[in-house]
């Protein structure tokens, strides 16, 4: 027998009506070239990749959310009156203050600043390898037979030693006065005690970086170079 099979027609929204109610009793039916290009268009609209100023934005929002999540984990660590030098810390750590080192007229090399600092800022970390003073003991007789005779050996506590000498930053270039433009703090992040160094004053572009070293008292003494108008004459 022959009969006329019903003309499948379209749904408002363009797709095309079943008239069995089942797409697999249907069978294959073939698709008209408008709506193959729209099917199309459509499909390689969602598979290209964002505009590169849009991947920008993308990346650097994720940059600022890792150092937003870093910012809240150290202020986890700091309490009461210690909440400004956390907030300073991670400026340093995350802003480094541009500096340099070159030759000294107070000794052999130093470090200057490239970038007018404020007052009561972070400048530095001093950085090196903590050790103990047994260590520090062996290790300054070994610096001697070694003909090393600069000290880079900085103090925390009664304990602990950064021994900045072979495992160090541009920290370990600063010279000592007697007047300094600086100051050195010992400040706790995370349960461990660091070295920063502080500006006690406006320090100018190509100025140097100095501080106090506060040497203990000894019989053998250690001449100061600085020149200052104040200057003790010795480091000790």
């Amino acid at each position: 027998t022959s009969f006329s099979t019903p003309k499948k027609k379209k749904r408002d929204d363009g797709m095309r009506e079943h008239v069995t109610g089942c797409a697999r009793s249907e069978g294959y039916y073939k698709i008209d070239k408008k709506d193959k290009l729209k099917y199309l268009n459509n499909s390689r609209a969602f598979a290209e990749e964002p505009p590169a100023d849009t991947q920008v934005r993308n990346r650097a929002r994720c940059e600022w959310d890792l150092r937003r999540s870093e910012q809240r984990r150290l202020l986890s660590s700091f309490t009461g009156s210690c909440d400004s030098d956390l907030l300073k810390f991670n400026q340093l750590k995350f802003r480094k203050k541009k500096l340099k080192f070159c030759k000294s007229h107070i000794h052999d090399w130093g470090l200057f600043a490239m970038e007018p600092i404020a007052a009561d800022e972070m400048v530095i970390e001093y950085v090196g390898q903590n050790i103990r003073q047994v260590i520090a003991d062996m290790r300054e007789k070994r610096y001697e037979d070694e003909g090393i005779g600069s000290s880079y050996m900085f103090r925390v506590d009664h304990d602990t030693i950064i021994d900045a000498t072979k495992c160090g930053n541009f920290a370990r270039f600063i010279n000592h006065s007697c007047n300094p433009n600086c100051y050195a703090k010992v400040i706790t992040v995370e349960s461990q005690k660091k070295i920063v160094i502080y500006s006690k004053q406006h320090i100018n572009v190509n100025e140097e970086i100095t501080y106090d070293y506060k040497f203990p008292i000894e019989d053998v003494k250690i001449p100061c170079l600085c020149g200052s108008e104040n200057c003790r004459g010795t480091l000790n």
